[in-house]
């Protein structure tokens, strides 16, 4: 785990970005002796986000297929 001071931070402001992105974690002290961590936030996604496909079939066709598949049940 990296430790930056606190102006070495406000310089490097980019490098320790990546560092925490990279390691999970990157520590800045201040020159009163305190310390904070730098934490990278998890990206929210649902599980629903999923990526569409291209299909040549009608929202009509659609309907018949399910309901096809109902008939048998």
């Amino acid at each position: 785990m990296q430790v930056y001071t606190y102006s070495e931070a406000r310089q490097k402001l980019a490098t320790v970005l990546k560092q925490a992105e990279h390691t999970g974690k990157v520590l800045i002290r201040r020159k009163d002796g305190r310390t904070f961590a730098l934490l990278p936030e998890k990206a929210a996604s649902s599980p629903l986000d999923v990526p569409s496909i291209k299909a040549k079939i009608t929202s009509s066709e659609i309907v018949d297929i399910i309901r096809k598949g109902r008939e048998r049940l």
